[in-house]
């Protein structure tokens, strides 16, 4: 599914992400992270041996809530799942971009990271007030 654009502009400016994915016994695991758009999807990522990837490993399935970190009344929430999970020399293209939108540097550690892409099943933006 195609992000709509008033999605896509809350996925491209630098508000935070909250993450959620499904833990072993099936419960939510929920944590903030960076955010974009990479080839129309949600990009995302963390290190290999994070709860998040090993949640992503067993079940692809996520939810993303992102918020305007000028106008916390607009939100939007996207759920869908996983489909490239990218690891090696190429994902330092697509974490530097994400860390200079967020800080305006190279992401500052190279140790291993791999980056998901995320698919949408399900968007709905909204706006509060």
């Amino acid at each position: 599914m195609d992000l709509p654009t008033d999605v896509r502009a809350l996925f491209e400016a630098p508000n935070y992400a909250h993450l959620a994915t499904i833990l072993p016994g099936g419960a939510p695991h929920s944590v903030p992270v960076w955010a974009g758009i990479e080839d129309g999807k949600i990009v995302f990522f963390t290190s290999p041996n994070s709860r998040k990837a090993r949640n992503l490993a067993a079940d692809p399935r996520v939810a993303i809530s992102v918020t305007d970190r000028e106008n916390p009344y607009l939100m939007a929430l996207v759920r869908g799942h996983v489909i490239v999970r990218l690891e090696g020399d190429p994902v330092w293209d697509i974490i530097d971009r994400l860390s200079r939108k967020y800080t305006g540097q190279p992401y500052p550690l190279r140790t291993d990271r791999v980056v998901f892409l995320a698919e949408a099943d399900h968007v709905r933006a909204q706006r509060y007030g």
